[in-house]
């Protein structure tokens, strides 16, 4: 693959969509995990499982918006898609360096690809 042309704008806009629905899915099957785990274990805290849960639905249905707007070729989508990312990207260096390479080095990635090909996919 031809480096300039993966990093045009149309192209980082139509990664960008499949990359957002991607996170979208993630979080919102992550979200389905917290509301079945309940049934499975103890919960010791169940006012910020409920917290974790409502927020992750709306992170989810948010990325699934923005992945619309660069759908829509809109500027709408982009702003929210790279700060989400941005703290995905805080997230995985917790996770890193709390040692949990497993879950944090995948999120870095995915969430460095997707961070640049939002802040490239929207051209005026």
């Amino acid at each position: 693959m031809n480096l300039k042309r993966a990093f045009e704008s149309e192209s980082c806009r139509i990664r960008a969509i499949y990359l957002l629905r991607i996170e979208s899915l993630i979080i919102l099957g992550l979200v389905v995990y917290l509301l079945i785990a309940p049934l499975i274990s103890e919960v010791s805290a169940p006012a910020a499982l409920s917290a974790e849960i409502a927020f992750g639905l709306l992170g989810s249905i948010g990325l699934w918006f923005c992945a619309g707007g660069f759908k829509q070729n809109k500027s709408f989508g982009r702003a929210p898609a790279v700060l989400a990312n941005l703290i995905a990207l805080g997230v995985s260096y917790y996770m890193v360096s709390g040692k949990f390479f497993l879950v944090g080095i995948p999120l870095a990635l995915l969430a460095l690809i997707t961070l640049i090909s939002a802040a490239l996919g929207y051209k005026e």
